[in-house]
């Protein structure tokens, strides 16, 4: 048995899969995304996951032959990584397991483990790539000063050019709407309130709010098409700087994926292909991170599962 953990910026998904890759187990916790909070979370919640799908499986947690753990932020730390690498030991009771950043669980699944390079845009954005023995990220800096075209990121360009709507600095079009119904507000200024005070500027609440501005764009906000095609092109930049970075042979089409919530938006999806061009050969997803993460723990036990 091999299990794939995922941990996302909003929730946490565990696969647990066969030697032939057929899934036995799945589940869902929390996101185990702690720098916004503490990282004491992680470990109750690992907990929890590899316990929920033990038991549906019918396992003990130390039955499992290899696991990874995708973790949201890992290696951003670096006093952090020692404290991470130890908590599945303790859940597991083995150290047959590896972790490593999330981003990993996005390419496996994306292109089944091979060499090419997988954009993750879900709450944040990044990508990652292999050729041979090279390996690179690019992005992945945070919502503070990073993470461009990810949901975080699509949802404050939003709510920028809603308070220039509501304030007649642009024409008003129908995000203004949309955000006054998804964000109950009875007075335009309410956001702020709503977003820093009844949100406290939480992560994952302000990113869904993602979905409003691709609801408005398909009712014809021009100014949130944009900034949907704006993604689009910013997650392509992130593919071309990979790229670069692991010399894939000049002429030799790069295979390119993606996974994450943002990528359902048609528009972003269609700027993010027209960016790409010709040079990357882009490929639709094989595999869900959580399943992929499972596949990549099989091959680091020296075991490959048929795709």
């Amino acid at each position: 048995m091999f299990l794939g953990v995922d941990g996302g910026g909003t929730k946490t998904a565990y696969c647990l899969i066969d030697a032939d890759g057929a899934v036995v187990a799945e589940a869902r916790t929390a996101s185990i995304y702690y720098l916004m909070s503490d990282i004491g979370i992680v470990a109750p919640l690992l907990t929890d996951g590899v316990g929920q799908v033990c038991a549906t499986a019918g396992i003990e947690p130390a039955d499992i032959t290899h696991a990874f753990f995708g973790i949201p932020c890992y290696g951003e730390v670096s006093k952090d990584v020692p404290v991470l690498d130890e908590i599945p030991r303790k859940i597991l009771g083995t150290g047959r397991y590896a972790c490593g950043n999330d981003m990993i669980c996005g390419w496996a699944g994306s292109l089944g483990g091979r060499d090419g390079i997988n954009v993750v845009a879900g709450t944040g954005s990044i990508a990652y790539g292999e050729h041979g023995d090279r390996a690179i990220r690019t992005g992945g800096w945070g919502e503070l000063f990073g993470d461009e075209g990810s949901g975080y990121w699509t949802a404050v360009q939003g709510l920028n050019a809603f308070s220039r709507m509501s304030d007649g600095r642009l024409p008003r079009g129908p995000l203004v709407d949309v955000l006054r119904r998804v964000m109950g507000l009875d007075d335009d200024l309410d956001a702020v309130d709503v977003v820093l005070n009844r949100w406290q500027g939480d992560r994952a609440r302000i990113a869904a709010l993602s979905t409003a501005v691709s609801e408005a764009a398909a009712a014809g906000d021009t100014v949130c098409a944009s900034i949907l095609a704006g993604a689009g092109r910013e997650l392509a930049a992130l593919v071309d700087a990979a790229a670069g970075a692991l010399a894939f042979p000049a002429g030799e089409p790069v295979p390119v994926s993606y996974s994450g919530g943002m990528f359902t938006s048609e528009l972003l999806l269609a700027a993010f292909r027209d960016a790409l061009g010709d040079r990357f050969d882009l490929r639709v997803p094989l595999l869900p991170p959580d399943r992929g993460a499972a596949v990549y723990a099989a091959r680091l036990a020296g075991h490959r599962i048929p795709l």
